[in-house]
């Protein structure tokens, strides 16, 4: 490997975060516990260096050098382990968009237009997961996906897509709070006002996060498991059911395919389901981001990066199958309740209701409210996450860089969860117009973070190749390459096209008002202005540059000093594995 490869770099990766006594261990044995908690507050001693600005000395150029440095550099605790990674890649993201939203969508376009939408989203999100994996295991960095933008694209990119991506996790979690609230109502029934629910939820999320990396790890993989057991045993019950296993014995067969059928308004049905799609898919992108606070992300993250397929295989295509096959379109309790993140709405309990079975209703209900929290704690992740990583480049105010002595960005946190009570809403009659505002401005933000990290995989390979270096440099490279990163661009931009062609025209729109038009317009494409609103004036102030090719850092961020020694030792000891293990570890 170039010799600029291996270069050391300003920070020693034989001191793993964590080990220090900054990091959950007091300086002196003596120290009470209370004195020890509130110490670990205090600012991290290193992150002074690096929380300084990152615009050059004449108030206009940006410096991504040291951009990239500081991002590098973050002080964020590297706690994070396979299992933790592997359980974030399967599960992590499983919410009300799979439970709950794919109802609105199955009745807005039919099974048919479930299943073609969300395999689309599916292809384009495994090139994606591919080739941020990539790019991920070579540079764990803070920010991730962001600063890789800003690395390889242009920073005012970089700029936009770090606070769009912040913008989608700070709405989306009184999103889920909310959600989680209207779960409690299939057995509440109004007794309780709602916003007591919301306390309860949201105090729950802040412990979590308080806990650091770790705790939100350790969350995720309990969350993850109770998922993925539910969504297991739902396939195996909603395959009983679909062949005559059910309490009434009936056969269902394709029966909801015939009739009401399969297409529900045809083409514009299918571009219809793509928002909910996105939005359930929403957080695939968070093993990314994870890899900064993972131990050893050159090991983890290959193995979770390949875990997504299943993922979106099994958990997905298949569950949507069933669905599809066991609830038609026309059911009316698609489109009841509040608003869509009512779980009576959710055509996974709507399936069980229809066999007939007691007490399982509820206990979906349960893991729906599992899974809602499950992503209200990784929208506090990556919200946080990415603000300190955008102020450690000097592109958000400087305060939310504050990382403290147990590796938390705990000012990130904190302008978080002070969103978050905009969950309170819950208890209001505005609840349902601030729950579609919400989904408005989380909907297409995941498109353009997508989209944004398929093009900048394309950028880092073409520089990768200009400034002299091969894959075989690479400790994991894309299983479709960057033609996988070029179909899952294309994907993004057909998707974008599609949405703002509902977006105008949008269906049954010859009997709306134009301030309804109106309405639906910007509920269905509001991330666009935002994104530009970002942009432009970023890039007109300070006049940043397109990246090019032969002048990429290549080389900061990289943990493994002696990365080219540890890949030929690893392709060693491969070329002994049997067989049998070389096509194991090829799927995951």
């Amino acid at each position: 490997m170039d010799e600029k490869m291996t270069r050391s770099h300003s920070y020693s990766t034989s001191t793993s975060r964590g080990a220090s006594p900054y990091y959950g261990e007091s300086s002196s044995h003596k120290d009470s516990f209370p004195q020890r908690l509130i110490d670990s507050f205090k600012r991290d001693p290193t992150s002074y260096a690096i929380s300084k600005g990152t615009i050059t000395a004449d108030g206009k150029l940006f410096d991504v050098e040291s951009a990239a440095q500081n991002t590098a550099e973050s002080p964020l605790a590297r706690r994070l382990k396979g299992r933790h990674l592997q359980m974030i890649a399967i599960g992590g993201s499983i919410g009300t968009g799979l439970f709950v939203g794919t109802g609105s969508a199955l009745a807005a376009g039919g099974p048919a237009s479930l299943i073609i939408a969300y395999g689309i989203i599916g292809i384009m999100m495994y090139c994606t997961v591919q080739a941020l994996g990539e790019m991920a295991v070579l540079f764990p960095v803070a920010g991730s996906f962001s600063a890789y933008s800003t690395r390889f694209l242009d920073p005012a990119w970089g700029f936009a897509m770090g606070w769009n991506y912040a913008f989608q996790w700070l709405v989306v979690l009184p999103l889920e709070i909310v959600a989680a609230s209207l779960t409690i109502e299939f057995w509440n029934h109004g007794r309780i006002n709602s916003n007591a629910w919301v306390a309860i939820f949201l105090f729950l999320v802040v412990v979590i996060n308080l806990f650091g990396v770790k705790g939100y790890g350790e969350a995720e993989f309990v969350f993850s498991i109770v998922k993925v057991t539910a969504i297991i045993g739902f396939i195996i019950l909603g395959i009983i059911l679909n062949i005559g296993g059910g309490p009434d014995g009936t056969y269902i067969g394709n029966r909801y395919w015939r009739d009401p059928g399969g297409l529900h308004n045809g083409f514009k049905g299918v571009c219809s389901v793509f928002v909910t799609a996105a939005f359930a898919f929403a957080g695939t992108e968070l093993v990314g981001l994870a890899a900064a606070e993972t131990a050893n992300p050159r090991k983890s993250l290959p193995t979770a990066v390949k875990q997504v397929f299943w993922r979106i295989t099994l958990f997905y295509i298949v569950s949507l199958v069933l669905v599809g096959l066991l609830v038609p379109y026309n059911d009316p309790r698609l489109l009841h309740g509040k608003s869509s993140a009512d779980a009576s709405a959710s055509p996974f309990v709507i399936a069980i209701q229809n066999a007939g079975i007691e007490g399982l209703p509820s206990v979906m209900n349960v893991v729906i409210m599992i899974a809602v929290l499950s992503v209200g704690n990784s929208a506090v992740f990556g919200s946080s996450r990415t603000l300190a990583a955008l102020a450690e480049q000097g592109q958000a105010p400087r305060f939310l860089a504050y990382i403290d002595r147990k590796g938390r960005p705990i000012v990130s946190i904190g302008i978080a969860v002070a969103l978050g009570l905009l969950a309170f809403l819950a208890g209001t009659n505005k609840q349902e117009n601030a729950f579609d505002w919400m989904i408005a401005i989380s909907g297409l933000s995941s498109i353009f973070t997508w989209g944004s990290i398929c093009l900048a995989h394309i950028r880092f390979r073409k520089g990768w190749q200009v400034q002299g270096h091969s894959l075989d440099e690479l400790a994991f490279h894309s299983q479709p390459g960057t033609l996988g990163s070029w179909l899952g661009f294309i994907i993004n931009v057909l998707i974008l096209i599609a949405q703002f062609w509902v977006g105008i025209a949008p269906v049954g729109y010859e009997s709306m008002s134009s301030s309804d038009l109106a309405r639906e317009f910007f509920q269905l494409y509001l991330a666009v202005p935002i994104v530009l609103l970002f942009y432009i004036p970023y890039k007109l102030i300070y006049r940043t540059p397109f990246v090019r090719s032969h002048s990429m850092d290549l080389h900061t961020g990289i943990r493994e000093l002696n990365l080219a020694e540890l890949i030929q030792e690893e392709r060693r000891e491969m070329a002994a594995w049997p067989r049998w293990k070389k096509v194991y570890k090829f799927f995951c």
